[in-house]
C-alpha cells in the first residue's frame, strides 16, 4: 500500500491531506492496474502466514515455570495443590510423627521404629472407632523411611488412611510404600512442607532424630510459644531418656532463654500406650469441632474450623 502511494500518488499537494489522493491520481492509477493497492484479502493472508509460530501458554511453558522468575508460582503451587488434595480427600486434621530417617527396625535403636509403628496403629484404630460424626484425624509423616515409614506403616496396619509429605533431596529421600497414594505429596521447598505439617496438626509426636527432627520440633514449639497456633498443641517427646540426654531443657530456663512455663508446651512418653493416652486427652477438644471450614482463617466463638486455624495472620 505504501509503495502504491509513493509511486502513484506522490507527495500531497497544497491543501491536500497526506495520503488522500485527488481524483486525477485515482483515474491514473486505474489505468495502470500494477499501481493499484493489493486487495484486502491478499494483505491479510500476507500478514497471517499459513503456518504461524504458536507459543505455549505461560503456565504450560516448563522452561519458564522452572526459571528463577517463576519461583513464586512454584511456591504458590506447593500451597494450593496440597490444599486442593486435602479438601478433595476430606482430611479434617492430622497427628504428625517426626523422627529420624536413619532409624531401622533392625538397627541399634530399632525399638523406636517398633514403638512408632505400634503407636500409629493404636491411634488409627482408636480414631476409626469414633462415632461417624467425629472427625477422623490421620497419621501424617515426612513421607520417608525410618520413623516416618514406621508411622505410615502402623496406620496402614490398622486399615487407615495415612499422609506422607515427602521432600525432594539430591541423594535421599524417596517416599515409603505405606502412604495412601492419594495422600502422598512431594515438596521442593522445606518451608512449604513445614507449613503443611503445622497447618493441619492437632498433635505432634517427636521420636529421636537429628538436625531435621530438631528443626521440625523447634518450629512447632516456637509457634506454640509465640501463640501463633489457635488452641493448645499437644506435643509429645517420645523417648524421655534420649531427649533429656541431648537437650538440657532446665538449663534453658536457668539461663533465661525460655520461661519455666514453656516447659509445659510439651510432655514426655516412653511407651505407645502412654503416648496414646496423652493423644486422646489432647485431641478430645477437637472431636467436638463442626464440619470442615476450609475458607476461614480463624474460628469464630467456640467453633473449631479444620483447616486454617493453626497458623497466625
Amino acid at each position: 500500500m505504501g509503495q502504491f502511494r509513493k509511486a502513484a500518488i506522490g507527495a500531497p499537494r497544497k491543501g491536500q491531506a497526506a495520503g488522500n489522493p485527488d481524483k486525477s491520481e485515482i483515474r491514473h492509477a486505474r489505468k495502470n492496474p500494477a499501481m493499484m493497492p493489493p486487495p484486502t484479502e491478499q494483505l491479510m493472508s500476507e500478514a497471517n502466514p499459513t503456518n504461524p509460530v504458536r507459543h505455549s501458554l505461560a503456565y504450560k511453558n516448563e522452561k519458564f515455570v522452572d526459571s528463577d522468575d517463576a519461583r513464586v508460582l512454584r511456591i504458590l503451587a506447593e500451597y494450593l495443590e496440597p490444599l486442593h488434595r486435602f479438601q478433595e480427600q476430606k482430611v479434617p486434621g492430622t497427628v504428625v510423627f517426626f523422627g529420624s530417617a536413619r532409624l531401622a527396625a533392625d538397627g541399634p535403636m530399632g525399638r523406636y521404629y517398633a514403638d512408632a509403628r505400634e503407636l500409629a496403629r493404636l491411634f488409627t484404630t482408636w480414631s476409626n472407632g469414633l462415632p461417624p460424626s467425629a472427625p477422623r484425624f490421620l497419621v501424617c509423616s515426612g513421607g520417608g523411611h525410618g520413623i516416618m515409614e514406621a508411622a505410615n506403616r502402623g496406620a496402614a496396619d490398622a486399615k487407615g488412611r495415612t499422609i506422607g509429605l515427602n521432600i525432594s533431596l539430591p541423594e535421599e529421600q524417596t517416599a515409603n510404600a505405606f502412604i495412601t497414594p492419594e495422600l502422598s505429596l512431594e515438596f521442593h521447598y522445606f518451608f512449604m512442607r513445614k507449613l503443611w505439617f503445622a497447618h493441619l496438626a492437632r498433635a505432634v509426636v517427636v521420636f529421636p532424630g537429628g538436625f531435621g527432627t530438631l528443626d521440625e520440633m523447634s518450629e512447632i514449639l516456637t509457634l506454640s510459644q509465640t501463640r501463633k497456633l489457635e488452641g493448645k498443641m499437644t506435643v509429645i517427646l517420645y523417648g524421655e531418656s534420649y531427649w533429656r540426654e541431648i537437650i538440657n531443657f532446665e538449663a534453658l530456663v536457668k539461663h533465661g532463654m525460655i520461661n519455666a512455663g514453656d516447659l509445659e508446651l510439651f510432655s514426655f512418653a516412653s511407651t505407645p500406650t502412654d503416648a496414646l493416652d496423652q493423644l486422646k486427652r489432647g485431641i478430645s477438644p477437637w472431636l467436638e469441632a463442626a464440619a470442615p471450614a476450609y475458607t476461614k482463617t480463624r474460628p469464630t466463638g467456640r467453633e473449631l474450623s479444620y483447616l486454617y486455624q493453626r497458623s497466625g495472620d
